[in-house]
């Protein structure tokens, strides 16, 4: 398994904290920044990590800013991607079970380092379980791919 990981300056001591827990577990990964604490723009680093997961360069990402909501509003905008803001280990679980989402994200200013290395494990040890959420992810790769999603959506 290869993660990509990358970060704002508001999620850079997270990042730090995954980049360790990471090594500890020798778990591949290639980091895309920022590498300092010193103000970026969370979009440019976004892009760059779901990419590598859209591309198939890495399985997996894991983006930090302050909240994890903008980081992740700008890694959904690459097609492929399913990036999901997690606050608690049930949240990183079930995104991955269900949504089959392809980015953590998580925000510094929300989850402190211990709980957000729980929160780490408890996404990259959960599956896409498949069967009916299989069918949901594929209605929302419908909508990506189609100019006129609302045609698409029966109630």
């Amino acid at each position: 398994m290869k993660i990509a990981i990358g970060c704002d300056h508001g999620g850079y001591d997270l990042k730090e904290a995954v980049r360790g827990y990471l090594e500890e577990h020798k778990i591949e990964y290639e980091d895309f920044g920022t590498f300092s604490a010193q103000s970026v723009d969370y979009p440019l680093v976004a892009v760059k990590v779901a990419n590598a997961v859209a591309k198939g360069k890495a399985d997996l990402g894991v983006l930090t800013c302050s909240t994890g909501i903008g980081i992740s509003i700008a890694a959904n905008k690459v097609k492929g991607i399913r990036a999901s803001v997690c606050t608690n280990e049930l949240c990183a679980q079930l995104t991955r079970n269900d949504n089959n989402s392809n980015i953590l994200c998580m925000g510094g200013k929300v989850v402190d380092k211990e709980n957000a290395l729980r929160i780490l494990e408890a996404y990259l040890n959960a599956q896409f379980e498949g069967g009916r959420h299989g069918r949901r992810v594929e209605q929302i790769e419908k909508i990506e791919r189609h100019p006129d999603a609302d045609k698409l959506i029966i109630c």
